[in-house]
């Protein structure tokens, strides 16, 4: 399915006179945040807002004093609780209140509070990310609070690729960015896959 097809569906959302709150999962790789920065820009800023689910990562300090920094990017490693709490919010906007929203800084690897405002009369929400449609502890909380789920299955050879550049660009060696990849990245892979048939629509980007 082409990006302006997706972007109709997306518009049709956006067009229902509520806040609605569209996810985008998929495994690591499969360009989540691509699309759904291409489908923000489709429907405009007045439109759309894009909220990231790696804005709850939690703190490379507090991975480190508890043990799970070779494990960052895996359910555990995140605030999956105040995820759902800003999803609450999000879906029962105040007038003349904007809720501002984490992002993740991939430079510094480390999320950055209040980063995306998200203004009332806004009215799609993209939330992307690894777990929307994971079913395990307060995970399970995501999916009722999203109106619809993509899942992203691209070519596993095209995302692994992907993935190993990314990494190498935030600062890897080569090998190091493949090990990581193999251990971390393709374990949490096949934990998303188990989600995908809880989406809406399954995104075949190749």
């Amino acid at each position: 399915m082409r990006t302006t097809e997706l972007a109709s569906r997306a518009e049709a959302l956006a067009a229902s006179g509520e806040r609605r709150v569209l996810g985008i999962a998929g495994p690591p790789g499969a360009g989540k945040s691509t699309l759904a920065a291409a489908i923000a820009r489709a429907l405009g800023p007045e439109r759309a807002v894009v909220v990231p689910m790696d804005g709850f990562h939690l703190a490379q300090a507090v991975l480190e004093r508890t043990g799970r920094a070779d494990r960052k990017g895996a359910p555990d490693t995140f605030d999956a609780a105040g995820y759902v709490a800003l999803l609450q919010r999000l879906r029962a906007p105040r007038p003349g209140s904007t809720v501002y929203a984490p992002a993740f800084d991939r430079a510094l690897e480390e999320p950055i509070a209040g980063s995306v405002p998200v203004a009332p009369d806004v009215p799609l929400v993209i939330t992307e990310g690894n777990y929307l449609l994971h079913d395990a502890g307060e995970w399970a909380l995501v999916r009722p609070l999203l109106d619809e789920v993509w899942y992203l299955a691209p070519d596993d050879g095209l995302r692994l690729d992907r993935l190993i550049a990314r990494h190498v660009r935030h600062g890897k060696d080569p090998d190091r960015a493949r090990a990581w990849v193999a251990r971390s990245d393709e374990a949490n892979a096949r934990l998303v896959a188990l989600g995908r048939h809880r989406a809406d629509l399954v995104v075949d980007t190749g």
